[in-house]
């Protein structure tokens, strides 16, 4: 079955049950979503979307987002996730690539494209906006328009009002279940102006995906899943339980607080956002029996917060997931910590939950029917070559060892970061810890610098009293530099390595 066909039969089965609860408190039931998405999908393919239609899609998380989404899988169509805000060089290499034929966007953001005081605004900002109105396909002239909210000046000339498409009543369904072959969304993740990456998702495969986060986090009617994440929503949709979205912008404070007034039995974060709800909310609260940590590694001393914070029966679960191919292995925080306390080195990411193949130089291989169908432009994937290191201990469980490209070169020792970083973490009195290699021009070798943030006075002089205890003689660092905060970045802060080698740099200087 499709993805958009387990989501209409679920909300067949249940029309009265409350589907989602938005940022504002505002409820819509599974009869008024399906009724919406319905009305969509009709309304699109009456306005003449044609099967394998791209359309750009830049529409922040929101009720309307999700229903616009699914009308545009259910039509046919591919939702083409790319980022207006990239900037324009960016953004035009990514849309000859992906060659979309649709735009939706907010109100606002057509306005701020468009109008010159607002597209002034905005740049001194830092944000350098697209003229969306303007945008052409290749050959075929103006794109069609979807725009959500509100008509404002800017709105391009014949778009399509997403209010009137999802108020248009009662719509015919669809004629069959849908091919589950069939692209449905289109994700860029990286790559440069000249070449853009993007990964191409089908129903099938973001299907098996939502089986696989299923078999290992059990939902069901009566549940409340508190996240903006789509890969999380959508099984908490497909189980019938609740999917409690949080408003645009919302603070550590109020996500901590929401969850407790919405009686939150899931929750996703990435692990510095815990930490700052943890900061607001030292307690979370009793209704809470899962927390999932995802995009980001965790460090202990994170994970050590979340158990604290949590009732006795409440699971904190790290998913290691890669845009390619979601989820890939699922680890609790007390057996990461409990690896991390052996001594046997790296990072637990879990069993795994896909075929997982760990090649002769260490590099960890993907497969699965939740694999997406391959990189746009290029030929299908039969199986991901992470650029991850990985080795599987005696229990069969995947342990990450480090990144391909975060190797270190000393002398005749290579010095793989992700092995050593967990181990480091996790000593008393620090928060968080990376290690980075400055370059030497004149030997080609690099001088190994172990980045740290935590408490405590003469933290340097401790760590080189401890270190020799937990990591190889080997990878111990050259030197060991203090900072306020570890940097990250995207949506899901992750370690900047780049910006930290600058940042290490300066201080030499």
């Amino acid at each position: 079955m499709t993805l958009v066909q387990r989501l209409l039969e679920q909300a067949a089965a249940t029309p009265g049950a409350v589907a989602l609860v938005a940022g504002d408190g505002a409820a819509l039931t599974y009869g008024d979503l399906r009724r919406r998405v319905l009305a969509v999908r009709h309304g699109l393919l009456t306005a003449g979307l044609e099967p394998g239609d791209g359309v750009l899609f830049s529409v922040r998380p929101s009720p309307e987002s999700l229903v616009l989404a699914l009308g545009v899988v259910a039509a046919g169509g591919v939702v083409v996730f790319a980022d207006p805000g990239a900037g324009p060089e960016m953004f035009a290499a990514r849309l000859r690539l992906a060659r979309p034929r649709w735009s939706a966007a907010e109100s606002l953001l057509y306005a701020g494209s468009r109008l010159r005081p607002v597209r002034a605004y905005a740049r001194r900002r830092g944000l350098l906006l697209p003229d969306l109105a303007g945008l052409e396909v290749p050959g075929e002239g103006r794109m069609r328009h979807v725009y959500v909210g509100r008509w404002l000046p800017g709105v391009p000339r014949g778009a399509l009002s997403f209010g009137r498409l999802a108020r248009s009543g009662d719509a015919p369904e669809p004629p069959g279940p849908g091919d589950p072959d069939a692209p449905a969304a289109v994700i860029f993740t990286s790559g440069t102006t000249a070449a853009p990456r993007a990964v191409v998702h089908t129903q099938g495969s973001l299907s098996a995906a939502l089986d696989l986060f299923r078999t290992r986090l059990p939902l069901g009617p009566g549940d409340i899943v508190h996240t903006d994440q789509l890969m999380l929503g959508l099984p908490t949709l497909i189980s019938g339980a609740r999917w409690s979205m949080p408003p645009l912008f919302c603070s550590p404070a109020d996500f901590g607080r929401q969850l407790r007034e919405r009686g939150a039995t899931h929750t996703f974060c990435v692990p510095v956002h815990l930490a700052e709800v943890l900061d607001a909310h030292p307690r979370l609260p009793e209704t809470l029996r899962h927390v999932l940590l995802g995009a980001a590694p965790a460090p202990a001393a994170i994970l050590r917060r979340a158990l604290d914070a949590t009732g006795p029966s409440a699971q904190v679960l790290s998913v290691y997931a890669m845009t390619e191919i979601l989820p890939v292995a699922i680890a609790s925080a007390q057996d990461k910590l409990a690896h991390t306390r052996s001594g046997a080195g790296g990072d637990l990411l879990g069993e795994p939950l896909v075929q997982a193949r760990v090649a002769e130089d260490g590099e960890l291989h993907l497969a699965g029917p939740n694999l997406c169908r391959g990189y746009l432009g290029d030929p299908p994937l039969d199986e991901l070559p992470t650029g991850d290191l990985a080795r599987l201990d005696g229990a069969g469980r995947l342990v990450l060892t480090g990144r391909k490209k975060d190797m270190l070169i000393r002398g005749k020792f290579n010095l793989y970061p992700g092995l050593y970083e967990p181990a480091i973490a996790a000593l008393d009195g620090v928060t968080e810890a990376a290690i980075v290699g400055v370059p030497d021009p004149a030997t080609g070798d690099e001088e190994v610098v172990l980045a740290v943030s935590g408490d405590g006075e003469r933290l340097p002089e401790r760590l080189a009293a401890r270190l020799p205890e937990v990591i190889d003689h080997d990878a111990l660092p050259d030197r060991v530099v203090v900072l306020p905060g570890l940097p990250r970045s995207g949506r899901g802060r992750k370690l900047d390595r780049d910006r930290l080698r600058e940042m290490v740099r300066e201080r030499t200087a």
